[in-house]
C-alpha cells in the first residue's frame, strides 16, 4: 500500500511539473507577443510543384518537380497574411532572399548545430532587410509522411496514387509559418498548418484535398486549386499561432 501511494504521489508531481511547464511555456509566448508591435512577412513557399506517383501498380515513383514562380504565390500569400495581421501589429514591408528560405531544412537539436549555430536563425538574420523589426512571420514549406510509409512529400504538390483496389489524386499545400523574434532570432512559436475543417477521406495531416482530374503545370485550374487550399488554411493557422483574434 505505501509503495502504491508512493507510486501516486510521484505520478501527481510529474504531473504538476509538466503542466507548469506548458502553462510557462504559454505565459512566454503570449508574453512576448503582446510586446511586439512591428512584423515583417516573409513566404517561401511557390517556387516548384511536385507531380508524385504511389501504389503498387506504379512502376517508376520518381518524382517530377516544375518552377511555379509566375503563379505568384509567394506575393498573394504576404498580401493575404498582410492583411489578417495589419489590425494588431505594424506590418512593413521587407525584402528577402526567396530561394534560400524556399530551400531551408528542418533544423533539428543536434550537437553538430549547437556549435555550429540554428541555420534558420542565422539565415532570418543574414537573409531579411530591414533587421530590427520586433518579429518576422516566416512562411516555408512542410513535409509530411504519406501513405503510412517512409515516403515523405513536401510543399506543393499532387500525389496520384494507384492499386488494385484503390485509386486516387490528391492535392496538398504542406506549409509551416514560424514566429521569430527580430532581436535574438530566437523562435517565439512554430506550427504546420492543419487539414482543412471539412476535408474528407484525409492522407496527409496539412492542407489538401482529393480531386477528380489529372492535371498540368499549365492548367489554370490547377493554381486555383492550390490558391483555394492555402487561403482556406490560413486563417485557421494564424489563429492558432494567437496572431489573430479568432477563427473565421
Amino acid at each position: 500500500m505505501r509503495t502504491s501511494c508512493r507510486y501516486a504521489g510521484l505520478t501527481m508531481v510529474m504531473l504538476l511539473v509538466l503542466t507548469s511547464g506548458a502553462l510557462a511555456l504559454f505565459e512566454t509566448r503570449d508574453a512576448k507577443l503582446k510586446s511586439v508591435k512591428t512584423v515583417g512577412i516573409v513566404s517561401a513557399i511557390g517556387d516548384q510543384f511536385t507531380f508524385a506517383k504511389a501504389g503498387f501498380m506504379v512502376l517508376d515513383n520518381s518524382p517530377r518537380s516544375v518552377p511555379i514562380g509566375s503563379w505568384g504565390l509567394d506575393d498573394l500569400v504576404v498580401q493575404q497574411v498582410t492583411a489578417a495581421l495589419s489590425g494588431r501589429f505594424q506590418v512593413q514591408q521587407v525584402t528577402y532572399t526567396r530561394a534560400a528560405f524556399a530551400a531551408i531544412q528542418e533544423s533539428p537539436v543536434t550537437a553538430v548545430n549547437l556549435v555550429r549555430g540554428d541555420p534558420f536563425k542565422k539565415l532570418v538574420q543574414a537573409e531579411i532587410s530591414p533587421q530590427g523589426l520586433d518579429a518576422y512571420v516566416v512562411i516555408t514549406k512542410a513535409k509530411a509522411y504519406f501513405g503510412g510509409g517512409n515516403r515523405k512529400v513536401e510543399g506543393l504538390g499532387l500525389i496520384t496514387y494507384s492499386a488494385v483496389l484503390d485509386s486516387y489524386r490528391q492535392i496538398h499545400a504542406l506549409y509551416e509559418i514560424r514566429v521569430v523574434d527580430g532581436k535574438t532570432f530566437d523562435i517565439i512559436e512554430k506550427l504546420a498548418a492543419g487539414p482543412l475543417d471539412n476535408a474528407s477521406n484525409v492522407r496527409l495531416p496539412g492542407p489538401s484535398r482529393l480531386v477528380d482530374a489529372d492535371f498540368d503545370e499549365q492548367d489554370e485550374n490547377l493554381r486555383r486549386a492550390i490558391v483555394d487550399l492555402i487561403m482556406r488554411s490560413l486563417p485557421n493557422a494564424l489563429s492558432d499561432l494567437h496572431l489573430t483574434n479568432q477563427k473565421p
